[in-house]
């Protein structure tokens, strides 16, 4: 289904396409170039991701000069290989930020490590590894939109009824679902060609074990254009999907958010972002108000200056991690020690735990895989360890006999964020056994399958015989609780004027894959913070 293009988006569009063609880290229409200042700005969003973007298209609607501020690098330049990102098999330093090796979450294969050394470069996925838990974060213009799976799924109500029991749900699934759905370009595949393209080949596979089983499978909705897709099996568009890209960025098909909330912002004329800043401090100002403490990042990440920026509205919208870090620091230094013991508090791995089985020979699941997930194994309702089970891709152009797995369990286990002063660093507390009852759920779902179906695990894919990996999270949520460090609209506590628009807000769990949700919420937050504080 084509994506509508509208006059605002192509405005917006048109000044990605110009930075990156001038190799400039402020983006922005002329008008909100012209109307500018260094050091100040009536907004600022902190972040680009999936809710920095919706409070940011939202503040330029209503005619409030805005300021995005992205660590990252806006990723719309193509290198030497005519490519903006690269591809999981020949991975290079666009991949990894600031690392020297990548980091994949499939990290071996028949035991071999698969990693490879890499430059040193600001690259479009960071890995942040903590003692007993990994996060895999986007760092770009369009945050994790650039490198997620783009399985675009609402919850459940009842579930998001129990997560946040003071958000009310008739308004979310009347109103704020549907509006993000629509604005990220939400599609559907189509059923008939998804039976016979041989990218899908793996998926059907795992169907059929599933169904033999007695499971439920589901298609999942995607912000990746299916209709491109088929375009790119018939040989008629360039290949992306369909050419091992995914977890690096994908340079065609994808809806991520620098083409749809992004450029949207952008084309109002009151927002403008800059790329490759770092707030590391937030500071009060006695008047109200807020001075954020910025670097300027180069793309080796050295520090190129420091400046202050100066606000009156507030919003963070770096994610999970990053929001809550920043309040933690400012509570912990005592630039905001007003804030509560709330901070940090409420984390979540959204029970993320990958698998693979092996197949039988004659169960072979495709050289050629999309690198986008189209199916899920809906195991969640009636059952005592519930389980939502992406069928993912393995795209290592040759045939593995593998299918893989990330299950999303229902995990009531929370960590929590201490400050290291030392560091001047969140540090995470998440022990390893915190995700047993995420690998109990996966192998009770998993081991029905393979009893069925005669199969067994692979044991050759995370390291040593390792088998269920959890040691890692794709989808981090919680931090700052919606309802205890906010009001139920994401006001922070006794700050004015400070606001909280991200995943950090959900409490751990979504039991889907949770960015159409951190989309809606912010919708709805930010609906009622324009009508009752900024008006």
């Amino acid at each position: 289904m084509p994506f509508p293009l509208s006059r605002r988006r192509f405005l917006g569009l048109a000044a990605l396409n110009s930075a990156a063609a001038l190799g400039v880290t402020t983006i922005s229409t002329a008008s909100a170039s012209a109307a500018r200042s260094p050091d100040y700005s009536p907004a600022v969003v902190i972040g680009t991701g999936y809710g920095a973007a919706v409070t940011a298209l939202r503040l330029g609607e209503a005619g409030i000069p805005t300021l995005m501020l992205e660590m990252g690098q806006l990723w719309d330049t193509p290198a030497s290989d005519g490519r903006v990102y690269t591809d999981m098999l020949a991975p290079d330093r666009r991949s990894m930020w600031l690392k020297e090796r990548t980091e994949m979450p499939l990290s071996r294969f028949l035991w071999v490590d698969i990693n490879r050394d890499i430059e040193r470069y600001a690259g479009v996925l960071d890995r942040i590894n903590y003692d007993a838990m990994s996060v895999y974060v986007g760092r770009g213009v369009g945050g994790g939109s650039l490198v997620n799976g783009a399985m675009a799924v609402t919850p459940r109500r009842s579930y998001f009824e129990e997560l946040l029991p003071g958000v009310d749900a008739d308004e979310m699934y009347g109103t704020y679902f549907p509006r993000a759905n629509a604005a990220l370009g939400v599609n559907h595949i189509d059923s008939a060609w998804f039976e016979t393209c041989e990218a899908y080949k793996f998926a059907r596979v795992s169907r059929r074990h599933a169904h033999n089983a007695g499971l439920g499978t589901t298609f999942v909705p995607s912000v990746y254009d299916f209709g491109y897709m088929e375009r790119e099996e018939a040989g008629e568009v360039p290949r992306s999907a369909l050419a091992s890209e995914v977890i690096y960025g994908n340079n065609h098909g994808k809806r991520s958010l620098d083409k749809t909330y992004l450029p949207a912002a952008l084309g109002t004329g009151n927002v403008t972002i800059e790329a490759l800043r770092e707030v590391r401090a937030i500071h009060r100002q006695p008047g109200g108000g807020y001075v954020l403490t910025v670097r300027e990042l180069g793309t080796d990440g050295t520090v190129l200056a420091t400046r202050e920026i100066a606000t009156r509205h507030l919003f963070l919208g770096a994610g999970s991690i990053g929001s809550t870090e920043l309040l933690l620091r400012a509570r912990e230094t005592g630039a905001l020690s007003g804030l509560g013991e709330e901070i940090g508090q409420g984390w979540g791995t959204n029970g993320n735990v990958m698998l693979g089985r092996a197949n039988h020979i004659w169960d072979t699941t495709g050289a050629i895989q999309s690198g986008m997930p189209a199916l899920g194994i809906d195991a969640w309702d009636g059952r005592e360890q519930p389980v939502f089970a992406e069928v993912a891709p393995v795209p290592a152009g040759t045939e593995t006999w593998l299918s893989l797995y990330l299950a999303i369990t229902r995990n009531s286990e929370r960590g929590h964020f201490t400050y290291d002063a030392a560091s001047d660093s969140a540090r995470l507390r998440w022990a390893a056994d915190q995700g047993q009852p995420s690998i109990d759920a996966a192998k009770t779902l998993f081991d029905e399958i393979n009893r069925v179906n005669g199969t067994i695990y692979r044991s050759d894919l995370f390291g040593g015989t390792r088998v269920f990996e959890n040691r890692f999270t794709y989808h981090p949520l919680g931090g700052l609780p919606l309802g205890e460090v906010t009001d139920l609209y994401g006001r922070v506590r006794g700050y004015p004027d400070l606001y909280v628009t991200d995943g950090s807000l959900i409490p751990g769990s979504t039991g889907v894959n949770p960015f159409v949700t951190i989309t809606a919420l912010a919708e709805r937050n930010i609906e009622r913070v324009l009508a009752e504080d900024l008006a």
